[in-house]
């Protein structure tokens, strides 16, 4: 019995260690160098286009321009009321920032024992250069600190670059929602993923 608490003991520090150290790996990922911005302004031409390019917190005053891309990138958009709610009632919600422009974002809500990526959204214009990759390391390495068993989503199961996108992180199929998106011609299933923590 000893032998089995000391197991539990361990294994209880090794889960906080790994907890501690991924939230220092989120605040390394999202820690920025303010004198670029400086050097930029200042200096232009002084620092390339791409350190400019960050992921941070989301703010209210970035809605505008959240809710515009996500008008601009979905035939059936969430409202501003439902981003408002994402923020007040805590998910974890952040931007992709080019200089002063948002190209992508994501949402993230964790309950006691699974997260849910709530919304993924990367401008095509900036597709292709690994910041959906970014966004969803960061939602998995947040759900992970947070001590979740599980990271759930839903996809449409014709966006096959999303599915791709979560293949590669290890994401696996376990079921499926009828009828979940609204389409022009009717409703279209998504494909339930998960990825155990």
């Amino acid at each position: 019995m000893a032998r089995f608490t000391e197991s539990i003991e361990i294994f209880s520090e090794r889960r906080k260690l790994i907890g501690h150290l991924m939230v220092e790996k989120i605040k390394n990922f999202l820690t920025y160098d303010a004198d670029r911005d400086f050097y930029a302004k200042v200096f232009p031409g002084s620092v390339d286009e791409e350190s400019l390019m960050r992921i941070r917190k989301m703010e209210t005053t970035d809605l505008a321009e959240v809710l515009a891309l996500e008008q601009k990138m979905y035939q059936y958009p969430w409202t501003q009321g439902i981003f408002d709610d994402c923020m007040v009632v805590g998910y974890y919600c952040w931007i992709c920032e080019d200089k002063d422009k948002v190209f992508g974002y994501g949402i993230l809500s964790v309950a006691v024992d699974e997260a849910h990526i709530m919304n993924l959204c990367v401008d095509p214009e900036f597709q292709g250069q690994g910041w959906g990759n970014k966004m969803l390391e960061l939602m998995i390495e947040t759900a992970r600190g947070k001590d979740v068993d599980t990271l759930l989503l839903e996809v449409r199961p014709s966006n096959k670059a999303a599915l791709a996108l979560y293949s590669k992180h290890g994401f696996n199929e376990f079921g499926v929602r009828k009828g979940y998106y609204p389409t022009e011609t009717g409703r279209e299933d998504a494909v339930m993923l998960g990825l155990a923590l």
